[in-house]
């Protein structure tokens, strides 16, 4: 699994920043080099907000990241996207810094 905390989006969208490209193009050319893997792309938000809209808008980027690597040339049917929401935490959501780490883009190698 590779867990990452540089992918950006525009706040309460979708929209990857333009300074998050180089680590999607990172994991777009491991996947070039080792064409029998497949990842499940999992989005992750912090608890401000509703958990259902947490839960839409994980799911929306993980889409996002998806469509990149598919620009980049990655089959499609290697890909899958899974929205986690609010819902598996890796810090506490009261402070600045646990937000910052609970909002993340996790890549898992799906067998």
């Amino acid at each position: 699994k590779i867990v990452t905390n540089d992918i950006h989006f525009d706040y309460n969208k979708a929209t990857i920043q333009s300074e998050s490209l180089p680590i999607i193009k990172d994991i777009a050319q491991m996947l070039t080099e080792h064409p029998d893997v497949h990842l499940s792309i999992e989005g992750h938000t912090d608890s401000d907000g509703s958990e259902t809209y947490n839960q839409e808008l994980s799911e929306k980027r993980a889409a996002a990241v998806k469509a990149v690597l598919e620009n980049e040339g990655i089959d499609a049917n290697r890909l899958t996207t899974k929205g986690l929401g609010e819902s598996v935490p890796l810090e506490d959501n009261s402070t600045k810094e646990g937000k910052a780490k609970n909002r993340r883009v996790e890549f898992v190698l799906v067998d």
